[in-house]
């Protein structure tokens, strides 16, 4: 048995989303006229955010939002009310544009759950404005958490994408690390993948290694999970082990490059810079360091 992952950096946060209230015209509406209710704006999946000692994202009181579709997304401990409006971002002075893979491992809690959530919403509803039905437009409701068709009524509510995330050990407990065709040719990760229809986790862990690397895998632990809403996946972590002899056969189509690390190695490659490995907004980086026993030296890219 394995304990769950400690940290994740895009599953922090703990505001109450007050699901009871999407539907409360009144309530929606005396928040919204509220001046200490915070507004996040967020384009095309970035936000504002201003450096100091820790970056933190610039809310703004609802008569500064811009026009734009507007989700609640929820309340803290004092009852302050937060929503995100999709919309131009303004100009602030000391401001700068970011997104989760810049900035969601070094925000606060509040503020990645914030942003997380912010960015979630405003894809899902980006790639639903018209029906799946019928094709007819669609509209917000349920202050962000559905949409309806203008044309026979149907409601429509946000998908995620469920992936398998897992790493693999082979008997000697070395890490296999795996490229993708389209990444650049220093970047290696764990393996990940899309789970099917029909298939439970375990299931689709088995199968992706399988088929990317030719490996039969068991002793499947599942250690946590994460949002990854670039656009709509939520990533479910596993680590796994192999008794095929680590002999790798890698899927073309699917990897690259392919190859075992014992601790020493792996801390040789990222010294040397021969490879670099996720950002520690990643769930694959969380996986790795936890095998690893310990923080491992930030790839030169992400400095």
């Amino acid at each position: 048995m394995h304990a769950p992952l400690e940290w994740l950096a895009l599953a922090r946060g703990g505001l109450d989303r007050v699901a009871d209230r999407r539907e409360d015209e009144r309530w929606l509406a005396g928040r919204w006229a509220d001046p200490a209710t915070r507004v996040l704006v967020v384009d095309r999946g970035r936000a504002l955010v201003r450096d100091g000692e820790r970056p933190e994202l610039i809310l703004l009181a609802p008569q500064a939002a811009p026009e734009g579709e507007r989700y609640l997304l929820g309340v803290d401990d004092d009852q302050t009310a937060y929503f995100a409006v999709c919309g131009p971002l303004p100009v602030i002075e000391g401001a700068r544009a970011a997104g989760l893979r810049g900035v969601g491992a070094v925000l606060g809690d509040r503020d990645s759950a914030l942003l997380t959530q912010a960015v979630a919403l405003a894809n899902w509803h980006a790639t639903h404005t018209h029906c799946p039905r019928c094709g007819a437009p669609t509209r917000p409701a349920r202050a962000g958490y559905a949409r309806v068709c203008s044309a026979d009524g149907s409601e429509h509510f946000p998908r995620l994408d469920p992936a398998v995330i897992m790493l693999v050990r082979d008997e000697h407990d070395r890490l296999l690390l795996g490229r993708a065709p389209a990444w650049p040719e220093p970047m290696m990760s764990v393996l990940a993948g899309f789970v099917e229809p029909g298939e439970s986790l375990e299931q689709a862990v088995a199968r992706e290694v399988r088929e990317e690397v030719g490996l039969a895998v068991g002793e499947i632990a599942y250690l946590g999970s994460q949002p990854w809403p670039l656009p709509q996946s939520l990533m479910l972590g596993f680590f796994c082990r192999t008794a095929d002899g680590g002999r790798l056969r890698p899927d073309p189509a699917e990897i690259a490059e392919a190859r075992w690390f014992t601790r020493p190695q792996l801390l040789r490659a990222l010294e040397e810079k021969e490879i670099m490995l996720p950002g520690r907004v990643s769930i694959a980086r969380q996986l790795i360091e936890r095998w690893y026993g310990g923080p491992l030296p930030d790839s030169w890219e992400h400095r």
